[in-house]
């Protein structure tokens, strides 16, 4: 049997809770194991939450964080789920490091917990079948489409990612 892939939680959408009583989204547990196992993946995944936030409130030291799980976990395959404002740059901070294995970052717009609306399991369908055919690299897939992260934005007009050229 082949090495699981890693698939680091960093927050963003992806993990987001809406409060009825207040209208706020809050961070609580990850929602991945669960969407893993509802959509019936029967592909060695190993889920670790590094840390639950908007990744509007990265950090330099969460980003450094992020870069030395992957680095020291054995998984040549790595998905990283991310909030989608900063998901980009975080793609490029990898990218610098160069390293040996194939990282896919994903999230969505809309909440998994708002049920059938959000585009959560449609973007982690697709990462997880990205990060077993893209070569060593760092790629951004959402919206159904694999981007270079070099060569990736997300339309904040229209509410999708798209390439730079």
């Amino acid at each position: 049997m082949s090495q699981p892939i890693a698939l680091f939680v960093t927050g963003g959408t992806f993990d987001k809770e809406y409060n009825e009583l207040t209208g706020q989204l809050f961070f609580n547990t990850t929602h991945l194991p669960k969407m893993l196992e509802r959509s019936r993946c029967k592909i060695p995944i190993e889920v670790h939450t590094l840390m639950m936030k908007d990744s509007l409130e990265l950090t330099p030291a969460d980003r450094e964080l992020l870069l030395h799980e992957i680095k020291t976990n054995p998984a040549s395959q790595v998905i990283v789920t991310h909030g989608t404002d900063t998901m980009v740059e975080t793609a490029a901070y990898l990218a610098k490091a160069k390293l040996n294995k194939t990282i896919i970052l994903t999230g969505a717009m809309i909440p998994y917990a708002f049920g059938s609306s959000s585009d959560g399991f449609f973007n982690l369908g697709i990462a997880v079948a990205f990060v077993q055919q893209r070569p060593q690299g760092v790629y951004v897939a959402m919206n159904g489409a694999c981007f270079d992260w070099d060569n990736v934005r997300k339309n904040t007009a229209h509410g999708y990612f798209e390439p730079l050229q």
